[in-house]
């Protein structure tokens, strides 16, 4: 295993973590004695393979249904002092409220501490104000540091940049667990803030939201050669300094095998990915025009500033990766759960939209005009079943 120092709180990061959202029985919190002995057992294989692999870091959220107590079934057991263990809880406007929460996750794991503690999904302007105001849920996660039971506290976001950049700037947060990866790289400037202000930084889903890359389609397999596509997306973001650590979120023991081989390479990251991401993005162009390429996404606005608050930026991005490397499926994953994940990944699709309104909101994009005709291209390509994010299912 390679390790990075996890920012200013100093501690020595795997550069993959263990993510306990898709090994528990249930996203939600099921009675303990109905958890199957199979599952658990499951869980505890991965567990213990991820820490043969050197993989120490194990986390995990209040949110995530059983997860939380099911590894209180085992972490107990473990050496204390070889185990990073962080849990995250969701903002609200009753702090109180909050830290009975914080309590509930600390008896599900069994700990009397943990390393990290994250304010769960910042993902918008008001969740931002209830961890950040005077009092607010920041205020009570200090409280909870000086009190020894978490020694490091950061924050979770799936939002727009510009709301992540805000609570970056607030200088109240030791890490900062987001998104970024080859086929969403908007929050660069992210990173970049959090790396000068010395801050962990935590990548979320690099294989799911990172493109489905387990399911990877044939053009994006033979274009990531020698490297298997999760492998390439892992060395891509661990050629930055940046970046700290990509969740892994292993279902089984197994599936820690194909990162661990990637490490192979881990000393000529930027090497080797180099010439992979010029062959996809090339393939981009051709598919797409390389004007396109280099500068859809100028003068789109983010889905607070749309008519209905269409989702523009995100469906212009799915339709770019679905038509230049064919990720149709996660395309369509992705697209069909606008309109029902809430602030998880929020706005609408393009199943109805007013074109002038559209257009007036795109006045700045040099493709303003191709726009409308896009959106419906883009709903006819990747309409489907409406998806649920996993915790509602």
């Amino acid at each position: 295993m390679r390790y990075r120092r996890f920012g200013r709180t100093g501690l020595r990061m795997p550069v993959f973590t263990c993510g306990g959202m898709r090994y528990q029985h249930s996203w939600k919190d099921d009675p303990p004695e109905t958890i199957p002995a199979e599952n658990q057992e499951n869980l505890e294989r991965t567990i213990r393979r991820a820490l043969e692999l050197g993989i120490n870091h194990i986390e995990t959220a209040r949110g995530y249904g059983t997860s939380e107590i099911q590894l209180g079934r085992i972490l107990p057991s473990l050496p204390r002092d070889e185990i990073i263990v962080q849990t995250k809880v969701s903002p609200c406007e009753d702090p109180a409220k909050f830290l009975e929460t914080f309590e509930l996750s600390m008896a599900n794991l069994r700990l009397g501490h943990v390393d990290l503690f994250s304010i769960h999904g910042v993902n918008n302007g008001q969740l931002l104000e209830y961890a950040i105001r005077h009092g607010g849920c920041l205020d009570a996660a200090r409280r909870m540091q000086l009190a020894g039971r978490a020694r490091f506290i950061g924050f979770s976001s799936h939002a727009p940049c510009d709301i992540i950049l805000r609570a970056i700037e607030t200088g109240g947060f030791d890490y900062v667990n987001l998104h970024w990866y080859f086929v969403n790289e908007f929050n660069w400037s992210a990173l970049q803030a959090a790396a000068r202000r010395d801050m962990g930084v935590f990548i979320i889903s690099p294989n799911d939201k990172g493109g489905k890359l387990y399911e990877a389609p044939e053009k994006v397999r033979r274009l990531c050669e020698p490297l298997s596509p999760m492998a390439f997306n892992d060395l891509y973001c661990l050629a930055r300094p940046e970046v700290n650590t990509l969740s892994i979120g292993a279902a089984r023991p197994g599936d820690f095998d194909e990162h661990i081989a990637a490490l192979a390479h881990y000393d000529r990251a930027a090497e080797i990915t180099m010439p992979i991401a010029s062959r996809l993005r090339g393939e981009m162009e051709r598919a797409l025009g390389a004007d396109w390429c280099r500068g859809w996404w100028q003068g789109i606005p983010e889905y607070t500033d749309t008519p209905n608050h269409i989702n523009l930026l995100e469906i212009l991005r799915l339709w770019t990766l679905a038509k230049g490397l064919d990720l149709v499926e996660f395309g369509r994953m992705r697209y069909n759960l606008l309109g029902n994940a809430e602030h998880w990944f929020p706005g609408t699709n393009a199943a109805e939209f007013d074109e002038a309104a559209v257009l007036a909101a795109v006045a700045n994009c040099p493709f303003r005009d191709r726009i409308p005709t896009i959106l419906r291209e883009a709903h006819e390509l990747l309409k489907g079943e409406q998806q649920k994010r996993l915790s509602q299912s």
